[in-house]
């Protein structure tokens, strides 16, 4: 580790230390609305072309419970390689048709099972069906959780949501 990122690193511990040790106070109304934005002030300072974050909290209507947060740097989203793009596409691709975002919220909705999704209207013949759950699972957006029956991996669940936030009207 080189000395210059073992200072800034010390810097941003001192400056942590500080704000622990002050007495919480009313939150500005500025503060309220972009709380986000502002716990990401300090990460995005220590990077040239900023930060993106995102998280979320999800209770499904099984009762499970999903908390997830990730922060990437805004400059290597940007700068990403052919290998990171061909990754990034398959990942996309595999969302981009109307039955496969379906069949996305369908298994976290709690259908699960290949029969079950099967008997959903408007999902398309078996074979269809099996051809959109393998698109999804390549991609890593679903996994087998058994013979015919189907999850979002956990470290899935709150960036599916992020997506579809993304793009929702």
């Amino acid at each position: 580790m080189d000395d210059a990122r073992l200072t800034r690193i010390e810097e941003r511990l001192a400056a942590l230390e500080q704000q622990r040790s002050q007495p919480p106070g009313p939150v500005p109304p500025d503060r309220e609305r972009f709380w986000l934005l502002h716990g990401l002030a300090a990460e995005a300072a220590e990077l040239p072309g900023g930060a993106v974050a995102y998280g979320g909290q999800v209770r499904l209507p099984g009762g499970e419970e999903y908390a997830w947060q990730r922060t990437h740097d805004a400059e290597g989203l940007r700068a990403a390689g052919p290998d990171d793009d061909e990754t990034l596409t398959t990942a996309l691709s595999a969302l981009a048709h109307p039955v496969r975002l379906r069949l996305l919220r369908e298994v976290l909705g709690g259908h699960t099972t290949t029969a079950a999704l099967a008997a959903l209207p408007g999902l398309g013949t078996t074979g269809q069906l099996h051809h959109h759950l393998r698109q999804l699972t390549a991609a890593g957006w679903l996994r087998t959780a058994g013979r015919g029956t189907y999850a979002v991996p956990a470290e899935r669940v709150v960036p599916l949501y992020v997506v579809l936030a993304a793009v929702a009207p």
